[in-house]
């Protein structure tokens, strides 16, 4: 399998873990066979919770979870991180490598935030922020994740609807999503030939404080109360939108996938939208999305 030059041999750890250990004449290799290392990011609330939950709850994975706040879960290790942070990137790094071998066999780039407003008012330092987060941050993590993962392992970057459907007053958020998603299939093809398979998820109206968290601009100007009807309607659609248990149940089951897609909907219904954008003309559904968020 890895050549006749290669010596290889069986080992269990102070946790029985089955560890393989093969080396040649130049480099010396050390895998971990019967678990698989979990990295997730954003994990304190909502999708990321429900998917540390669930992952943890399976002997077969060791689960991080990369927040800024505690995250305190049975079985979940939790590493202080600021995914807009280089230095804190780096810290999670080095640490989950140095306890595992330089083994990472999934990362589950999830965390995120939400501005709405109109595009007129932002500030600078809003449009810098939710881009550093949910876009910048998510190739930083990859990228620093990047040189532990091998042939077999898996990517799944959280996007959204809001990604292929940009929704107004939700302008910058749609742009980091689609970025999320444009940045997953290049990556899917630079990753190809050595294995490792990229893909993304895109939830729908989902049911967590990330509605309660959302910054808002105050400023209506000349939009009167179109902001606030448009704002208004999204966080009653996620108020009765699916539970984050769901999602999490789609992203696990995604990571049982041996040649997952390019991406995957959460909810027939948004599986129905996000496939009628892209066979109905572009000039109609922009019209529909303004008669529904406009």
């Amino acid at each position: 399998m890895y050549g006749s030059d290669c010596k290889h041999f069986l080992y269990k750890d102070c946790y029985a873990r089955e560890i393989f250990v093969f080396f040649t004449q130049q480099d010396f290799y050390c895998y971990n066979i019967s678990v698989m290392v979990v990295v997730i990011t954003g994990g304190s609330s909502g999708i990321g919770l429900e998917t540390a939950r669930l992952f943890s709850q399976n002997k077969q994975f060791i689960v991080y979870v990369l927040n800024r706040h505690e995250v305190k879960l049975d079985n979940v290790n939790w590493i202080k991180c600021d995914v807009s942070n280089s230095k804190d990137i780096a810290n999670a790094v080095s640490e989950i490598t140095r306890e595992e071998n330089n083994q990472i066999n999934l990362l589950i780039n999830n965390a995120g935030m939400g501005i709405s407003g109109a595009i007129e008012y932002h500030s600078e330092e809003e449009i810098n922020k939710i881009i550093s987060v949910n876009l910048v941050g998510l190739v930083n993590v990859t990228r620093a994740f990047l040189p532990y993962m091998n042939k077999g392992s898996k990517i799944i970057n959280i996007s959204s609807v809001a990604g292929p459907i940009s929704i107004p007053f939700q302008t910058l958020y749609s742009v980091t999503k689609a970025g999320v998603l444009a940045f997953s299939n290049g990556l899917r093809n630079e990753l190809r030939p050595l294995g490792i398979k990229v893909t993304s998820v895109l939830p729908g109206d989902t049911k967590t404080g990330f509605t309660s968290s959302r910054e808002k601009s105050v400023d209506n100007g000349r939009y009167g109360k179109r902001i606030e009807k448009s704002v208004s309607k999204m966080e009653k659609d996620e108020s009765n939108g699916v539970p984050a248990s769901k999602v999490a149940k789609k992203i696990f089951k995604v990571s049982k996938k041996k040649n997952p897609n390019t991406y995957y909907v959460v909810g027939s219904s948004y599986k129905l939208l996000v496939f009628l954008s892209r066979i109905l003309p572009k000039r109609l559904v922009n019209w529909i999305i303004f008669k529904i968020y406009g």
